[in-house]
């Protein structure tokens, strides 16, 4: 036999298919880092062809537990089940309807061969995947099972466990399964937490702006330098409340930029004070080089993007404003 065919055989994962999160949490504890939940694999597949993480000894397949995929409303927010392949999600006129940029989002990431086979929950638990950046600035809540309950979990909290560059086959800590990710709907004149996210009440905006940005090499099918994602809403008199703003990018895990949301947090966005927030951007942004993007490039890459976007979205806005009414 081939060396290589030899080495490709020995391999070969054991694969357990749990028709419970009970008994696929009760597998993970007793396979230890030996054993990895997949569903899609996608992105994990990737990772194994190019050397980037090891094949494990056991795959724990989750396609077999019911009720963790399929998306529907409930009192304040929608929920999404983990196993929700990424074209459903893109396709659903709920989402779209109230979380235009997870749409936008989920449209961006990879070709739709991958997407009719990779769920969110997987590229939210990859700890850096393009959807991340609109699922923060949204607020979502991960509904992370630990073998005894189940637990909200605000996804900020949960991607701080862990430095700016995730190693490639992190998953969750450290046995914990994703059932759910639950979104707030937005409650008029308010965000979901009651403010911005700043500790700055949210009055009744005259405007709601958002925009989702996805900077590659080429237009579609490519790795991300940057994905952003901003939101907010613009008061009658031209000032910004409620602005939360998150980026990421490559294997960059995903932050709310809380520092660069209060440069602009009740102003107008005039060049000022929007290159107060480049400035604040390029401070705490804190990008993973590697051979594709160095992080210099990232950094100003996504200054330059968050920048313009609150000029196009918030700015541009007010000055139409302006124009028709005067």
């Amino acid at each position: 036999m081939d060396t290589g065919l030899r080495h490709t055989v020995l391999l070969q994962p054991r694969v357990w298919r749990p028709g419970s999160p009970e008994e696929a949490w009760s597998l993970k504890h007793t396979f230890g880092t030996d054993g990895v939940y997949i569903s899609g694999g996608t992105l994990l597949r990737t990772q194994w062809e190019s050397g980037a993480a090891a094949v494990p000894a056991h795959l724990i397949d989750l396609s077999a537990i019911g009720g963790i995929s399929g998306i529907s409303a409930a009192a304040g927010h929608m929920t999404i089940g983990a196993l929700t392949l990424l074209a459903a999600l893109r396709k659903d006129s709920s989402i779209a309807l109230h979380f235009p940029l997870l749409t936008e989002a989920v449209r961006s990431i990879a070709a739709p061969s991958i997407r009719n086979l990779g769920t969110i929950g997987g590229n939210a638990v990859s700890s850096a995947g393009d959807a991340i950046p609109a699922l923060l600035v949204y607020g979502a809540e991960l509904a992370m099972y630990d073998g005894g309950r189940t637990t909200d979990v605000p996804i900020a909290d949960w991607l701080t466990d862990g430095g700016s560059c995730p190693p490639s086959n992190r998953q969750s800590p450290p046995h914990q399964l994703l059932l759910q990710i639950k979104l707030p709907f937005a409650r008029s004149g308010d965000s979901a937490k009651g403010d911005g996210g700043n500790g700055h009440p949210l009055p009744q905006p005259a405007k709601r702006f958002g925009a989702f940005h996805k900077i590659g090499r080429r237009e579609a099918f490519t790795p991300s330098v940057v994905t952003a994602a901003v939101s907010g809403g613009l008061a009658k008199d031209g000032r910004i409340h409620g602005l939360r703003i998150a980026a990421g990018g490559g294997q960059t895990v995903p932050r709310r930029l809380t520092e660069a949301e209060s440069v602009l947090e009740g102003k107008r966005p005039e060049p000022d004070a929007l290159a107060a927030l480049y400035e604040a951007v390029l401070a705490q942004y804190k990008p993973c080089g590697d051979s594709f993007a160095d992080a210099d490039y990232r950094r100003t890459t996504a200054a330059n993007v968050i920048a313009a976007s609150l000029w196009r979205e918030a700015g541009g806005a007010r000055v139409e404003e302006e124009a028709s009414c005067c």
